[in-house]
């Protein structure tokens, strides 16, 4: 077959069996599969919620004639054997976030709106996998050669800590190629490294600052913190973003309304901790001891590319580091601030911790790495980065680019991989339509109908690939 013959014999398998695919999305959205520990037991090491949809999952796929195989609870493989036994691999996750407030529509069940598609997971990342699931079908149904056996793996537990493939790693070797439809289109062929950190202070005697909490996450900028401190409220100036109250007994509680954003894009927020640090700084609100680690802390929070610091740099492939402070708390009456760091390949994490460990000895305070993940690259030339790259392009005559992300994804735990979709975030939804991870979380079917087509395309591409030689 031609290429053009694999998009039209893709095209009618999505109009023959559309039915049958919402129904498995259904099926699985119906299952509130949020990681639940101290539920956990034999076969459910994430609780019985990820286990149960593991296992539908692994039904559907028997259905449709591929060999399945269910790793004790913690992630699931079907197969369909090519010609040899090297592998393509897909990656797609079963467990979801919990549904959370805010909902319109029934979180678990599918509705099915105006061309859309609402519940938890239609997009993160049932809807995508039970797509993707089926142009592996689709593909092993057309009379075209397959050099390589194909494994789509069921992740159960990506949302949280990723535990499903290190048990793969330990018992399975990874697929030649994998990549996942749990990002946006086209092809992202890169995510930048992964570093967490925390700053403790000295123990602070006679404080000004008696309380000082501040975000949620490490890994987001902070949209709300507030202090309570030692002063008069009558000699307080007012600022933008921040409500300062009178609590009697010489005490001010000053709260800080920030803007939120995800650490891979900090540009997008406002940190409610350096509000508060500015404000306290700029008014005296601190004591020597105080000052000197609001100080440094004003230079971690008030820049997002890591110049306060001295951490700043790019790469050509990731653009530049990012830096957030995404929480600080007083604790045993020391101060104890978190950073997250999305860095690329022109700076190595031992630098990072040396950097910030001069700075933190020079005040009286520690630094401690907390998280490491090193930059994943594959590069955007690479034959299976333009195998999907062309796939895109073919099906939806459009020009945007490989690229890479701040954010981490299943492709990275493997040797070679890529994200793939399914999103196009060029393509505004309704307002009433949700993202990933929000309320009424939803999915174009014209979407879903259009990925197929590129995953069916993309895969028979990747056949003519010679992986076995890399």
């Amino acid at each position: 077959m031609e290429r053009n013959d694999v998009v039209k014999a893709a095209e009618a398998y999505w109009d023959q069996n559309w039915p049958a695919i919402k129904a498995d999305i259904a099926t699985l959205v119906e299952i509130p599969s949020t990681e639940d520990l101290a539920a956990a037991g034999p076969g459910e090491p994430y609780g019985p919620g990820p286990a149960k949809a593991l296992a539908a999952a692994l039904d559907i796929a028997a259905g449709m004639g591929f060999e399945t195989t269910n790793c004790e609870g913690h992630i699931g493989f079907a197969d369909l054997a090519g010609d040899t036994p090297v592998q393509l691999g897909i990656i797609g996750h079963m467990d979801v976030v919990p549904a959370g407030p805010g909902w319109t529509f029934p979180p678990f069940e599918v509705t099915e709106k105006d061309g859309y598609l609402i519940g938890r997971g239609t997009l993160d990342d049932k809807g995508p996998s039970v797509v993707a699931l089926h142009a592996m079908k689709c593909l092993g149904e057309l009379p075209v050669d397959r050099r390589y056996t194909m494994r789509f793996l069921f992740g159960a537990n990506e949302e949280t800590s990723m535990a499903d493939v290190v048990y793969y790693h330990e018992h399975y070797d990874d697929p030649a190629f994998i990549f996942t439809p749990d990002a946006d289109f086209p092809t992202c062929y890169g995510e930048k490294g992964g570093f967490d950190g925390r700053i403790t202070s000295a123990i602070i005697d006679d404080p000004v600052i008696l309380e000082f909490d501040g975000g949620v996450v490490t890994n987001a900028v902070p949209g709300v913190a507030t202090a309570l401190v030692k002063a008069n409220a009558a000699d307080l100036p007012a600022a933008e973003r921040l409500t300062i109250t009178d609590e009697g007994d010489g005490l001010v509680r000053i709260d800080a309304e920030g803007v939120n954003a995800h650490a891979a894009w900090p540009e997008r927020g406002i940190s409610a901790i350096k509000l508060i640090v500015d404000y306290l700084l700029a008014n005296n609100l601190c004591n020597e001891q105080e000052r000197a680690f609001l100080e440094f802390d004003q230079k971690l929070v008030s820049h997002t590319d890591g110049s306060g610091v001295g951490i700043a740099t790019a790469d050509e492939y990731f653009g530049p580091l990012t830096v957030v402070g995404g929480t600080i708390h007083i604790v045993d009456g020391r101060f104890v601030q978190t950073m997250d760091s999305r860095w690329p390949t022109s700076i190595t994490s031992d630098e990072i911790i040396d950097i910030m460990t001069k700075q933190t000895d020079a005040i009286g305070a520690t630094f401690e790495n907390t998280l490491l993940m090193v930059p994943f690259l594959v590069k955007p030339d690479d034959p299976e980065i333009q195998a999907l790259q062309n796939a895109f392009h073919e099906v939806t005559g459009d020009d945007h680019q490989p690229f890479t992300i701040g954010g981490g994804t299943y492709a990275r735990e493997f040797k070679k991989g890529a994200s793939f979709g399914v999103n196009m975030p060029w393509i505004p939804n309704p307002d009433w339509v949700g993202g990933e991870h929000g309320p009424d979380e939803g999915v174009a079917i014209d979407l879903l109908r259009t990925a197929f087509i590129i995953y069916v395309l993309g895969l028979y591409d990747l056949q003519q690939l010679d992986l076995a030689d890399e």
